[in-house]
């Protein structure tokens, strides 16, 4: 066979520079990895991992059809979202192939994937219970309804299976998104998608709730994840699972900005500078609303006292803020991510939502999607994976 010298060259240096990359197993070398990506969570556990997990800095949201053909083929699929989940945050290496195959990773993070605090929450709508898979529906999950003062867009509510991921950087959230759907892009098809980040922590003492696109202090009145009895008793179910409740909301923000601050602590029920309750000096002291029983101090409808007053309604909240560019008005589309786990949708987060209808702050938000979610036990091993339970039967 005759080689022209130009042909022999370029292949000997493709060999030259495969072999430079790999080792023995055929896997990228591996450089040292920066010290402040290699925090790592485990995938593998009694509970999933983004739940109780201290709260990351940026995050997705992938809502995903389910257009597997049969339950043989969905069960793999979800099978092969744990598989690369687990890989994923717990830190991996790129693996090279040969040079003339598509790569097996999109190669924007480098060889060496840093685990970066990653978490990959895997969640199934009230959807993928129908009659395609011969799966039985969780007991509490139903499809978000449309509650007062809601403005949904079908298209970007409710999905058979819902991603969750977190990081603390946004090119581990996006490289994440792009690997867990590469292996399975014949059983899911994206519905819709959200982005969501962090406030920085901005407190001049460690410990202050981040901010919301409004300004005040988000999440101050969260149960404490640190506690296993409350949360055994707020957020999983017997089985290990959880609900997830999922609420895009727009906040209006050029009309909020055009409001008296006055008028937007009274609303809130809290200080925009220290997050205090009204009235008092540190975020996280309690209003002591018993005290204030005609709203002197803390209006009647303030945020914080509807709330407080919501009975068996506490959730443990995960909230990212969001920025989507303008709309065809030229107005600002911002807002939160509202995420909530809770161990009975129906008794806590529903009957909380129920309490704020009508509050004044409607005047300045429009919740626009979302939906409910189950979020089954932790995968128990790498092998297993996240809803095997369901195909059990």
């Amino acid at each position: 066979m005759n080689v022209s010298r130009r042909s022999f060259l370029t292949s000997t240096a493709a060999a030259i520079g495969a072999v430079g990359l790999t080792g023995g197993d055929g896997l990228a070398a591996t450089p040292a990895v920066s010290p402040d990506l290699d925090g790592k969570i485990p995938f593998d556990g009694p509970h999933q991992a983004g739940v109780v997990t201290p709260g990351a800095n940026e995050a997705t949201f992938a809502s995903l059809d389910a257009i597997a053909l049969n339950r043989g083929q969905l069960a793999s699929a979800l099978e092969a979202l744990s598989a690369r989940a687990r890989d994923l945050s717990q830190g991996t290496t790129a693996r090279i192939g040969e040079v003339d195959d598509p790569p097996a990773d999109s190669g924007t993070l480098g060889t060496v994937i840093a685990p970066d605090r990653l978490t990959v929450t895997i969640s199934f709508g009230a959807s993928l219970f129908d009659d395609r898979y011969g799966l039985a529906r969780p007991d509490g999950l139903t499809t978000m309804p449309a509650f007062a003062d809601d403005d949904l867009d079908p298209a970007r509510c409710h999905g058979d299976v819902l991603l969750q991921i977190c990081a603390n950087r946004r090119d581990t959230v996006v490289h994440t998104l792009r690997e867990l759907l590469r292996p399975v892009r014949d059983s899911f098809a994206l519905r819709w998608t959200i982005d969501g980040f962090q406030s920085a922590d901005r407190s001049p003492g460690a410990g202050g709730s981040r901010r919301n696109l409004f300004g005040f202090r988000d999440g101050t009145a969260n149960p404490d994840i640190r506690d296993d009895a409350l949360m055994n008793k707020l957020v999983w179910t017997p089985e290990g699972g959880t609900f997830q409740v999922v609420r895009v909301i727009r906040m209006h923000v050029e009309f909020w900005d055009r409001v008296g601050l006055r008028e937007q602590e009274t609303m809130i029920g809290r200080a925009r500078d220290t997050g205090a309750p009204l009235g008092g000096k540190t975020e996280f002291q309690d209003p002591k609303l018993a005290d204030d029983p005609k709203g002197e101090r803390i209006a009647m409808d303030a945020h914080i006292r509807l709330a407080h007053d919501a009975g068996d309604g506490r959730i443990v909240r995960r909230g990212f803020n969001y920025h989507r560019g303008f709309d065809a008005a030229g107005q600002l589309d911002q807002g939160l991510i509202f995420v909530a786990f809770n161990q009975d949708i129906e008794r806590q987060f529903a009957t909380l939502q129920r309490k704020l209808a009508g509050e004044p702050m409607t005047d300045y938000i429009t919740p626009v999607g979302g939906g409910y979610f189950y979020a089954p036990p932790g995968a128990a091993r790498p092998g297993d994976w996240v809803g095997s339970p369901l195909f059990a039967t």
